[in-house]
Formats: C-alpha cells, structure tokens, sequence
C-alpha cells in the first residue's frame, strides 16, 4: 500500500483538481459510469456537486472524502446511502482514481481507510458496493478490502446507451479482512 495515501473530507477547493480529472480521464470512465452533463467536467459543476455533497454530509446521509497522495487530490471516495437507524447501519461505498495514479494501490488503500471511518467515525454495521460485471480492477480492490460478492442487479444502470447488470459487494464491518 502507498504510504502517502490519505483521505478527508472533501472541501470546496477540491472541485478544480476533480474536474482537471474528470476531464483528462473522460473516455476511460465513460464505460464505467453513466453519462453526466457538460457542466459535470467543470470546476463550477464540481463546486455545485461538493455543495451538495457537503449538504448530505450535514443531513448524514453521506459522507464524501477525497483520496490525496503527496498533497493533491487524486480521486474520491465516498460512502453514500447512509442508513443511521439502529436496525440498518449500512453504507454504500464508491470511489475513482485518476489516471495518473492508477496502479499504484491508491485505490485499495483508500477503501480499507474508508472503511475506518464507516466503523469508527459513522458507527455503520455493513459496507456495500456495487461494480460492473466486467470492472475486473474494481473487484479486485473490493476482493482486497474483505468484501464478497452476494447478487446480481440485472439491468440496473445505463453506461453509454444501455442497460448494464452490476455486480453487489458486502462486507460486515469489524470483520477481519
């Protein structure tokens, strides 16, 4: 694991680095996430998109971190779909990094962190994910963080055009990995 990588929550001035991002890596995410609005890869669609974030984060129902190597802001990480109530405590994590870092174990790294901080900080009882069928590399990352694969969502999101089948992660918290 990369020792330099961090995470924290994510700020304001993180939406120009994102978009810089979102920008360059356009092409090699289009095939894993749905297709966004122009303003999406702007640093002004970024700060409209932190703000919202930011906003869930007070309500609770979300918590947004950026993933950092040697002070700049490589990707996201994000637990969302929080369920507080005593008889759900679950998350649902997603993350994406940059180009530039990828290969490098940041992304690995990052979840086992954010992990942390779903049992530490938001007293969560169950993590979980989704990636697309064919995500091999994001499978591997979950794989690694002590997720298991438990289902198929059949047809349940729309990437460039058509409906995609996901495949669904979980991991009980303070379960070893």
């Amino acid at each position: 694991m990369p020792s330099g990588t961090r995470i924290r929550l994510i700020e304001p001035a993180d939406a120009a680095p994102i978009a810089e991002h979102r920008v360059r890596d356009f092409e090699a995410f289009r095939r894993w996430e749905p297709a966004q609005p122009a303003a999406f890869f702007t640093p002004e669609g970024q700060a409209e998109r932190i703000d919202g974030l930011l906003a869930g984060y007070r309500a609770g129902t979300v918590w947004p971190g950026v993933v950092v190597a040697d002070d700049q802001v490589i990707g996201q990480v994000t637990v969302g779909g929080i369920l507080p109530q005593p008889h759900l405590l679950r998350g649902s994590v997603g993350y994406w990094i940059a180009g530039v870092a990828q290969n490098q174990g940041h992304a690995g790294h990052a979840v086992g962190l954010v992990l942390q901080v779903m049992t530490d900080e938001l007293g969560l009882h169950r993590a979980e994910a989704s990636t697309n069928l064919e995500n091999l590399p994001s499978q591997r990352v979950l794989r690694r963080n002590g997720f298991t694969p438990y289902g198929v969502a059949h047809s349940s999101i729309l990437l460039d055009g058509s409906w995609r089948d996901g495949l669904l992660w979980e991991r009980i918290l303070g379960d070893q990995a």
